[in-house]
């Protein structure tokens, strides 16, 4: 493996700025290269620096994720037999506009029509409704369900109201960089630790080192949901010292306590955003794969004062399986009784800056989507002679300079007088959860200028047509490497099976001496040819070789 070309939690990148804390504050525990780009315009968003055919490409993280939906779409295809076009891709409840944009756009990149983006607690309930109404124990009364989603990046919590077949979600919170990678980096940086007290070496800048630290390190945390402690053994770790430790169940709860106390904290929450009482909730549903570590489970638990958690959904597929659901009643299918009905919420406040850059919050969190029409108008405070503009941000600070800034609606070239002119702002929010701001100007109540947000950082028609070709390209690629792995083995194969029929001597076990020479010297032919490291464009000598040596030998066994 190489870890520099080795890319992982794509998902906790995409839509993030560059200087974002919780990307930086992952630098330490890295691998791979995070870089700042250098695009014009595009400043403070992070590209992936891989080594590719031993020259430097940079990816952004939209282009990182559209392989992963790639690889998925090529699979739906082999399992279908039929092209895939359409897909409803999954995303943490509590993603933001700029992560939700970016997630849209790489399944574009990946060749999909997105037909919806679903969050992923909902896409749990969605499951649980199923398992449910196959038990009978869907009824006419409303059923208040917690959906607790700690995955391998990201946390969510969403509380869920189940009437019939109407699934409403009433409130959400979470983190989007709260995970089990997080629990991971806290034991990869104690055993960075551990292993500069033991040896005497600084390991943390050594790539190689800390990648199978990390993978270590997630073993270890699957063990200890299973076992008291966990045995870390790694063969020459660093310059060819071997690393051994131990870490127990207590150690590691210790460890992430803060995590997981944030975690409770986090559920509280969003009751409190429902206005529920923990009491009044009928089941608890644990999904993603850290919610099986068992120090959460007994938090949650005692939480809800020794409520027995509901586990009968599967924590890795449930996301997905709802997604599924979802995905078969927007292709007009028909699901069980009749098709859920999914409402969803913000899960963030959106407003504009005012001036001294406050905040002015337009539309609240958790406010049911779609919303389809939200006006709010401002007094010109002072005469404008050049123009002017506002930002547009998603948070839930009073300071704009603390919350997400989304992109900037601007006025050009009037002349637009205070007291007389007025601005009128309006927002909709569509069923992915994504933003729309259009904004005109009214003097004297009559229309003067209107214009739509310029989204910042978001990739342009152009960037992503020419990702989709890059990502063709790269397919391509990916194939002729596959083919000419296939080939050589092949190839490999068949020499092994012919060598393995030759004399003591190291030659061919024939009487007439012409064809004995005419097989060695195709023999050796084949072997140079196997020795050196063939590129893509030596397929079809590989096997046109192969085809030479069938051809004087048969179909040979050994």
């Amino acid at each position: 493996m190489n870890p520099l070309n080795t890319i992982f939690d794509a998902k906790r990148l995409i839509g993030r700025r560059f200087r974002d804390n919780n990307l930086q504050n992952d630098t330490d525990v890295r691998p791979f290269k995070v870089i700042n780009t250098i695009d014009p315009g595009k400043t403070d968003q992070p590209m992936i620096s891989v080594n590719y055919l031993g020259k430097e490409k940079k990816f952004t993280p939209e282009e990182i994720s559209a392989m992963t939906l790639a690889k998925m779409k090529a699979v739906a295809e082999a399992f279908t037999g039929s092209i895939v076009n359409h897909a409803v891709i999954s995303v943490p409840a509590f993603f933001n506009d700029s992560q939700r944009r970016a997630t849209k756009h790489a399944g574009f990149i990946a060749g999909f029509n997105v037909v919806h983006i679903i969050n992923e607690p909902t896409a749990t309930a969605m499951a649980y409704y199923d398992l449910e109404m196959k038990m009978n124990r869907i009824n006419k009364n409303p059923k208040i369900v917690l959906v607790f989603d700690l995955g391998g990046g990201t946390f969510d919590v969403s509380l869920v109201v189940i009437e019939k077949a109407r699934i409403t979600v009433k409130a959400v919170s979470g983190d989007t960089h709260l995970g089990g990678a997080d629990f991971d980096n806290r034991m990869v940086r104690g055993f960075v630790m551990e292993f500069e007290q033991k040896h005497k070496k600084d390991i943390s800048k050594n790539a190689g080192a800390l990648a199978r630290l990390r993978v270590a390190s997630e073993k270890a945390k699957r063990v200890l949901s299973l076992l008291p402690q966990a045995d870390v053994q790694i063969d020459c770790l660093f310059e060819d010292i071997d690393f051994n430790s131990t870490i127990t169940r207590a150690s590691f709860e210790h460890l992430n306590m803060d995590l997981f106390e944030k975690c409770i904290d986090i559920v509280e929450q969003c009751l409190s955003y429902a206005g529920v009482n923990k009491l009044a909730v009928h089941d608890i549903v644990l999904v993603g794969g850290s919610s099986r570590i068992p120090k959460v489970q007994q938090m949650v638990q005692e939480f809800f004062n020794g409520k027995e958690l509901c586990k009968h959904v599967h924590a890795d597929e449930a996301v997905a399986f709802g997604a599924a659901m979802h995905a078969f009643s927007k292709s007009n299918g028909t699901i069980t009784n009749k098709d859920i009905v999914l409402s969803d919420v913000t899960p963030l406040p959106l407003g504009v800056e005012l001036i001294y850059g406050k905040m002015d919050f337009i539309i609240p969190m958790n406010e049911p989507i779609p919303i389809k029409f939200r006006h709010r108008s401002y007094p010109l405070a002072e005469d404008s002679y050049n123009g002017f503009k506002f930002g547009v941000y998603e948070g839930d600070q009073t300071n704009v300079k603390d919350n997400n800034y989304l992109g900037l609606c601007e006025f050009f070239c009037y002349h637009f007088p205070r007291g007389t002119t007025y601005i009128h702002v309006y927002f909709s929010v569509d069923e992915d959860g994504l933003l729309s701001v259009s904004a005109e100007v009214k003097e004297m109540g009559r229309l003067s200028q209107r214009i739509y947000m310029n989204h910042h950082g978001r990739l342009t028609q152009t960037e992503i047509v020419r990702m989709i070709n890059e990502a063709e390209h790269y397919k391509a690629q990916i194939e002729k490497r596959r083919k000419l792995l296939q080939e050589k083995s092949d190839l490999e194969n068949y020499v092994k099976n012919i060598s393995d029929g030759l004399d003591d001597e190291g030659t061919i076990d024939i009487n007439d001496l012409e064809l004995e020479r005419m097989k060695q010297a195709a023999l050796d032919s084949a072997l140079q040819l196997l020795e050196r490291n063939s590129d893509l464009s030596e397929i079809s000598v590989l096997a046109y070789k192969l085809e030479e040596l069938k051809n004087i030998f048969g179909d040979f066994e050994s």
